[in-house]
């Protein structure tokens, strides 16, 4: 399954842009049966079916804890309603915007494929009402308009919200990449530490290998010299220029290894 298909398979929250257009729907709707003169007659009956849609709409819209079966009923309740609207006074056709909220809130409820059957059924439902007040042509034609908007409104939804995750996914990503980054410096610096010590391990066993044998050559000879000059003077002078032999060997060995200690 792609990234893209995974997000729209997801339920969505409502957001505020959302919720602000719908509600902003339903208000233009009781404004427009408010000011029709034809409806003032069913005003009672017109406006309670409103309202009783409008708290459907509300409930369905945060769900607390509606079953997932009883989504579908609830839909086809305020499906119901409209069309009961629509058959009290036919005239007022602006009533079939409230389909417009319904996908909407079947954007929201239902993850795809069902969240697109309920988008088709409820935009069928926006043609069909009407025509058998006005006709097919005629009927087909006013609600073409709210059918468009029962389209592109869920789809603008389900894009933004696809757009709004890939964004935090990518936070997410660029976060974790930092965190890498932040320990590959560590590492780096344990591995430029581990790499000294081992440099001045291997120069404390060069110290050990020739510079100490040098030195205790050198006692060694000068412990000999003790005892030829106190016996055999006559052999003391080559023993003097064998130790300062030993002794600038052990130097230049010593300035070796101090020159490889000092920093570059």
């Amino acid at each position: 399954m792609s990234e893209q298909t995974h997000l729209s398979a997801q339920p969505l929250k409502p957001s505020r842009v959302g919720v602000i257009v719908t509600y902003l729907v339903y208000i233009a709707v009781i404004v427009r049966a408010l000011g029709t003169i034809g409806i003032r007659n069913l005003w009672p009956m017109y406006l309670g079916l409103l309202l009783a849609h409008l708290i459907l709409f509300t409930v369905l819209l945060w769900r607390p804890g509606i079953h997932p079966a009883l989504l579908h009923l609830y839909l086809i309740v305020q499906s119901a309603i409209i069309i009961l609207l629509i058959s009290l006074f036919p005239n007022f056709d602006f009533v079939v915007v409230l389909f417009v909220p319904l996908c909407y809130q079947a954007t929201l409820l239902f993850t795809s494929p069902t969240r697109w059957v309920w988008i088709g059924v409820l935009n069928l439902l926006t043609a069909v009402s009407l025509m058998p007040y006005y006709g097919v042509l005629e009927g087909l034609a006013l609600g073409l308009t709210n059918m468009a908007a029962g389209i592109i409104f869920p789809a603008y939804v389900i894009i933004n919200h696809e757009i709004e995750t890939a964004r935090a996914q990518s936070q997410a990503l660029l976060g974790e990449l930092q965190e890498t980054h932040r320990q590959l410096e560590v590492y780096a610096g344990q591995v430029e530490e581990l790499a000294a010590m081992q440099e001045r391990n291997r120069l404390a066993r060069e110290l050990h290998d020739s510079v100490s044998q040098t030195m205790f050559s050198i006692v060694l000879n000068i412990r000999s010299t003790q005892i030829l000059l106190e016996r055999e003077p006559a052999r003391v002078r080559p023993q003097l220029e064998q130790l300062q032999e030993l002794s600038g060997r052990a130097l230049s060995q010593m300035r070796v290894l101090i020159s490889q200690w000092r920093p570059g």
